[in-house]
């Protein structure tokens, strides 16, 4: 049986045993599900109406181009140029029959392609960037003040953030100070970050401040190799803040997405970075305090 998603509260569904369509009421549980997934096949670079063609072939099995075209609200033209170009991707197969079927390979075949495909643009990438400097640099330039600007800088998503943690972590040279409180920390710990933390606790003076939650103090156990680290009173309102040689910072936050009744509002990851030196000096100073403001099992 498969299941096609549409805008009213009834849904197609398709039973192979009758060879035929009939009405039911949308499953809430299901809409979360199909969320969750169309989000993190967009990560893959697969467009909205990919997905869509894509989940709904993968879900009902061999169909004819106009049929899917119908089931999923699209012009049939529409469908078809996404069938051809999925089926470039490799995740659509064309079936040798009249008239003209198509299928999916199952979701996980599916994800390892596109995994290999982001792997294999991204060495290419990689090849190309020794040409490209020396291009680069082969032309002339005029001639870069020396004059130190403050600047700011604003960021967006997960992982762009922790491409500038990353990026701030590799330019400390004497202190790092990082503030997080459970969730941040949750992201920081799952992630490379954390080890390329421990890394540079050998070279320079990493000192972390957390809260008093449970989950911090999970993530401290796991983190025993840092011999300077305090937790506060729980403050779910504090953003984290990471400051790098009392000389740049980057704030992280998150902004809650405001999703409708039957999904789960999410939180989207958003960061400042800057190097403007009051501001700098400011949030060292709130670093000092929190720091000093040690718990009784410190």
């Amino acid at each position: 049986m498969a299941l096609a998603m549409e805008k009213q509260e009834l849904v197609k569904v398709y039973d192979r045993q009758t060879e035929a369509w009939k009405l039911v009421k949308k499953d809430q549980s299901f809409n979360r599900q199909i969320l969750a997934i169309e989000e993190t096949l967009s990560r893959f670079g697969l467009l909205k109406n990919e997905i869509k063609v894509y989940l709904h072939l993968a879900r009902a099995g061999e169909m004819k181009a106009g049929e899917l075209a119908e089931a999923i609200s699209l012009h049939r033209t529409e469908t078809y140029r996404i069938l051809r170009d999925l089926e470039k991707k490799g995740i659509v197969f064309s079936i040798f029959e009249k008239p003209l079927k198509f299928t999916a390979v199952p979701l996980d075949k599916a994800v390892d392609l596109l995994v290999e495909a982001q792997k294999i643009q991204i060495k290419l990438l990689e090849q190309e960037k020794t040409s490209l400097v020396e291009l680069w640099q082969s032309m002339p330039h005029p001639k870069a003040s020396n004059v130190k600007k403050e600047l700011f800088q604003m960021l967006e998503g997960e992982q762009q953030v922790l491409i500038k943690a990353n990026e701030l972590l590799d330019r400390t040279e004497q202190e790092f100070q990082l503030f997080a409180s459970a969730d941040y920390l949750s992201q920081l710990y799952y992630s490379d970050f954390s080890d390329k933390l421990k890394l540079k606790a050998d070279k320079v003076n990493v000192k972390m401040v957390t809260d008093t939650s449970l989950k911090s103090a999970y993530f401290l156990g796991q983190l025993q190799w840092l011999s300077d680290s305090h937790r506060i009173f729980d403050d779910q309102n504090m953003p984290c803040f990471m400051i790098s040689d009392n000389k740049e910072v980057l704030i992280a936050f998150h902004d809650k997405d405001s999703g409708n009744d039957e999904v789960k509002k999410k939180e989207k990851t958003a960061a400042i970075w800057t190097n403007y030196n009051a501001f700098v000096k400011v949030l060292s100073m709130l670093f000092t305090k929190l720091d000093e403001h040690e718990s009784p099992n410190h």
